[in-house]
C-alpha cells in the first residue's frame, strides 16, 4: 500500500521534467509566430513594422531645454523653438549610419516652409556632430544636444533616428522609428501634415 503515493509522486516528476523539457520549444514557438504575424502583416495588409505606436501620440510633448550644439550657429531646442509652428523633431547622432542616410530626405523635408525641422543630438561628441552637418548639410532651424540621453528617455526614444510630428499646439500628431523612405512619408508623415494643416503637403 505504501507504493502508491511514491508511484504518483514519480509519475508527477515525470511529467514536470516533460514540461521543463518542452519549455524552449514553446518560447521559440511564440516568438516565431510572432514574427511570422508582423512579416504576414507587412507582407499582405501592407502594414510597416517599423511603425512602432508610441504612447505619447496624441498627448502633449516633453518640455525641451536643451542646450544648443556649440558651433553650429543655431539656437538651442527649447519649447519656443517649435511653439506655435508644427514641427518635425529628430533625433540623430554622427555616429548613427541609418541617420547618414536619412539626411537627404530632411534636406528637401526642410523645403516646405509649413515645416519646422529641429534635432535632438544624442550622445554625440560636439565635433563629430559638426563635421557630419558640415558634409551633409543642416536641415535643422534649431539642435539641441541631449549628451546623457535624458531628453531621449523623456520622448520614449526607442532607436535613431527617430522623428516627432508635433503639431502647433504642442501635441504629438506622429512618431518615425527609423529613417524615412517613400512608404512612410507617403503613407506616414505626409498625411499626419495634411491632417494638421488642412492641406496637402507639399
Amino acid at each position: 500500500m505504501s507504493e502508491a503515493p511514491e508511484t504518483t509522486t514519480t509519475k508527477l516528476r515525470g511529467r514536470g521534467s516533460y514540461v521543463l523539457a518542452l519549455l524552449p520549444l514553446i518560447v521559440f514557438g511564440g516568438i516565431a509566430a510572432t514574427a511570422a504575424k508582423m512579416l504576414y502583416d507587412q507582407d499582405f495588409h501592407g502594414k510597416n513594422i517599423t511603425e512602432i505606436p508610441s504612447a505619447l501620440i496624441g498627448t502633449k510633448a516633453p518640455a525641451l531645454n536643451l542646450p544648443p550644439l556649440d558651433g553650429a550657429n543655431l539656437p538651442a531646442l527649447t519649447d519656443a523653438a517649435i511653439k506655435g509652428k508644427l514641427t518635425l523633431v529628430n533625433v540623430f547622432a554622427s555616429w548613427c549610419v541609418p541617420c547618414r542616410d536619412e539626411h537627404p530626405v530632411l534636406k528637401e523635408l526642410a523645403k516646405d516652409g509649413r515645416l519646422n525641422i529641429v534635432a535632438i543630438n544624442y550622445k554625440d561628441q560636439n565635433d563629430n556632430a559638426l563635421r557630419f552637418l558640415g558634409e551633409l548639410g543642416n536641415p535643422f532651424q534649431a539642435i539641441g544636444i541631449d549628451p546623457n540621453g535624458k531628453a531621449a528617455i523623456d520622448w520614449g526614444v526607442y532607436g535613431i533616428p527617430e522623428s516627432y510630428l508635433v503639431g502647433p499646439d504642442g501635441t504629438i500628431l506622429y512618431k518615425r522609428v527609423g529613417p524615412f523612405d517613400d512608404i512612410s512619408l507617403k503613407e506616414g508623415l505626409f498625411p499626419a501634415m495634411e491632417k494638421a494643416l488642412g492641406k496637402p503637403a507639399s
